[in-house]
């Protein structure tokens, strides 16, 4: 059975992008099916699935704005520039107050240039980032303009710092926390991702992967598609 549409996922903790791409292929017999901006396994939260036709607008939807929520680990930098990075550096913790976080937050907010990490899938000559840095090689990455549209400091409590950011597509949470823990001195990691939001698609209407492991046939999974009109009517909202 062909499937056209749009799929909205919660991706759980542990797992990749691609590891849910497999899952429905496998699962329901799908043979066009992509994502829309990868998750990396720590994160958590809206991964959007094109099947079938749709694949045809997967660049278009990858190219939405995002919104996540997350906790930067204050006075460690790991390799990785997330939890799951071997640590490279502890600093001491300040007791910064809000006022002190807010200025250094402002400095990254509105477009900057963000040098990417090398853990990513961006390619050198033909080879992504991560595989070059699993062998240990550090490649010279040019920055990237990004852009951090709003943010709010959600909670703080030493060493943990949790936030919430709307921002434009290429940007790296990770990065971000590395840079911030840089400003402040103490250094900084990614403790912990969820995406909320890219586009108007929310992860409120998304289906957890507890509910699609339940199903077997594609006749199941139909209902929780949206189809090609429904995709456009949202995206125009």
């Amino acid at each position: 059975m062909d499937i056209d549409g749009v799929l909205l996922l919660d991706k759980p903790k542990g797992c990749t992008s691609h590891d849910m791409v497999d899952f429905l292929r496998r699962r329901f017999g799908l043979r066009k099916v992509g994502h829309c901006g990868t998750l990396d396994p720590l994160a958590t939260g809206l991964l959007v699935l094109v099947l079938g036709k749709a694949t045809r607008i997967q660049d278009l939807l990858m190219a939405e704005d995002k919104t996540y929520r997350g906790t930067m680990r204050l006075g460690q930098i790991t390799d990785t520039q997330d939890a799951d990075g071997r640590i490279l550096e502890e600093r001491p913790v300040p007791s910064y107050s809000l006022d002190q976080l807010e200025a250094v937050f402002a400095k990254f907010s509105g477009e900057f240039l963000q040098v990417p990490p090398m853990v990513s899938a961006i390619k050198h000559h033909g080879k992504p980032l991560y595989k070059l840095a699993r062998e240990g090689k550090v490649i010279e990455r040019p920055p990237r303009a990004v852009e951090v549209y709003s943010y709010r400091i959600l909670e703080w409590k030493p060493p943990m710092l949790g936030f919430e950011i709307s921002c434009r597509k290429g940007f790296y949470v990770r990065t971000y926390c590395h840079d911030i823990g840089l400003a402040l001195g103490c250094g900084a990691h990614l403790a912990e991702l969820r995406r909320l939001q890219s586009g108007n698609f929310s992860v409120e209407r998304a289906l957890s992967f507890a509910s699609l492991q339940q199903m077997h046939r594609a006749e199941e999974l139909l209902p929780h598609v949206l189809s090609l009109p429904e995709v456009s009517r949202i995206r125009r909202q």
